[in-house]
């Protein structure tokens, strides 16, 4: 056992004890590192101006992502390298990125250059490592407005930052692997995460177990823990003063909760992912079999968020405004948790018991979620309403899974989120769609039953009367988006 976490920052090794593991890693880059390019604004990863380049051991290679920095905790960081602005550098000069910027005239006060500098070198990298070889041709404007949205600039505006972007010649930029050879750190991030650390300092303990059995073992002597994976929300809460945790288990070196698998079953797909994905590895492992699910990983957060948030974490969050959960929930999902007593799997359905509180046993974790991946009959709809369709919380979240035959409809299923103190799966307006013609009658109708059989809160983002209101809406919205494309595969 070991009492310290290690990272590599640009290059070279540290070892945080103390304070610095129970802080932002943004404290330490600043502060004890002296690496002030990195700068915080927000402390909730919301501006971007945090952004650095997280990279973790898979497989035989260090695989870098951009990531919010300041709501990234030292206990989170181990066996990691962390990429910073000043890292960029080879041999004393800029990097493409960095050249451009200042050609383009994109930074006035240059508070958050920091932040879209690394993010855009991100986006620079994917795609030379996805493709294979330089991509300078195929980053358009889209692909840098999309790598940036995590990034906000109050003041040089937007339009001489993406010029910047199109700008880059990506052949002439320096790889990660190339600015920091990987071979020393492989191996010493392999002997790291072999090795159960647990830190304490000032009444705080951070535990990181090496292994699934050491997990369950962890949990079972510290059930008040809270486990942390990406850390998107409770990260947040830390920052602000709004709550205080004693013990943290971190799962960043359980290899065993970092899979996705597939299979089959009564001739659907079969998806289970483990507790480490990340909602970035998901996107991309369910874009290539389900093109529809793009909007809701597109409206979920930014490509920094994405990268660190998991979607255990996102359901074990328990928030009934939560983004994944009801599509999750008319998919018949399953929790798979184990625990000392071995593993046992809870459908989705009843994984809440109210608000905040689930119906897992104060021994056991989240190892993984299966659920199904819509069928060639399904028709599936997600929706999220937010006061910004980007990095913004939501009022209101829907799925509308049906299948019909001819005008028809002989399966349906409905889930709604920010109506009640979880998300609700609507069974009467299941029942009264069944059986029922395809028609804006017959929605209208379940969307009069739905707001019948609801009672929300009103809070900040929006009334009662107004989720009602969208409860009602919804379903005629989802006839009237369905009704219009299959419209147009006719013509």
């Amino acid at each position: 056992m070991r009492d310290y976490i290690d990272v590599f920052i640009n290059g070279r090794e540290h070892k945080l004890k103390g304070e610095a593991v129970f802080q932002p890693i943004t404290d330490y880059l600043r502060y004890d590192a002296s690496l002030c390019g990195t700068k915080v604004v927000c402390a909730e990863g919301d501006c971007g101006a945090c952004t650095v380049m997280l990279g973790r051991l898979v497989e035989d290679e260090i695989e870098y992502k951009p990531v919010n920095a300041c709501i990234l905790y030292g206990y989170q960081v181990d066996a990691c390298h962390i990429v910073t602005v000043e890292g960029l550098k080879k041999d004393g000069a800029l990097n493409r990125v960095q050249e451009a910027m200042v050609e383009c005239h994109g930074a006035q006060c240059g508070y958050c250059t920091p932040g879209f500098i690394m993010a855009m070198t991100a986006i620079f990298d994917k795609c030379s490592q996805d493709s294979g070889s330089a991509c300078a041709e195929s980053c358009s404007e889209k692909m840098v407005r999309d790598g940036l949205v995590g990034n906000l600039c109050r003041c040089t505006g937007y339009e001489a930052i993406v010029k910047a972007g199109l700008e880059v010649d990506a052949a002439a930029l320096v790889s990660f692997r190339d600015l920091f050879p990987e071979e020393n750190m492989i191996e010493r991030f392999r002997e790291l995460a072999a090795v159960r650390a647990e830190i304490k300092h000032d009444g705080k303990m951070a535990i990181l177990p090496s292994s699934l059995p050491e997990l369950v073992e962890a949990r079972s002597g510290y059930p008040q823990a809270r486990i942390v994976s990406g850390g998107t929300d409770l990260s947040v809460q830390l920052n602000k003063g709004m709550i205080e945790i004693e013990t943290m288990i971190s799962i960043s070196n359980v290899d065993e909760l970092d899979y996705i698998s597939g299979s089959e079953k009564a001739g659907r797909e079969i998806v289970e992912v483990g507790g480490r994905v990340s909602l970035a590895e998901l996107e991309s492992y369910l874009l290539k079999r389900h093109g529809d699910l793009d909007y809701i990983f597109w409206v979920f957060g930014s490509p920094q968020i994405r990268n660190s948030g998991t979607l255990v974490g996102n359901i074990a969050n328990a928030s009934p405004i939560a983004d994944t959960p009801p599509y999750l929930f008319v998919m018949d999902a399953e929790i798979i948790a184990i625990g000392p007593k071995g593993e046992r799997c809870i459908p989705i359905t009843e994984f809440y018991s109210g608000y905040k509180t689930l119906t897992l046993a104060k021994d056991e974790v989240i190892k993984a979620i299966r659920f199904a991946l819509p069928g060639p009959a399904d028709i599936l709809k997600l929706y999220k309403i937010s006061r910004r369709q980007h990095l913004d919380i939501s009022a209101f979240t829907a799925a509308i899974r049906l299948k019909r035959e001819g005008e028809k409809i002989v399966e349906a299923a409905v889930a709604y989120g920010g109506v009640a103190a979880t998300v609700l799966r609507m069974k009467e307006v299941e029942e009264f769609l069944k059986d029922k013609p395809y028609s804006l009658e017959t929605f209208e109708e379940a969307g009069r039953i739905a707001a019948d059989s609801i009672k929300p809160l009103s809070d900040v983002r929006g009334s009662s009367p107004y989720r009602s209101q969208l409860a009602e809406n919804i379903m005629a919205k989802f006839y009237y988006e369905t009704a219009r494309e299959e419209e147009l595969a006719c013509l």
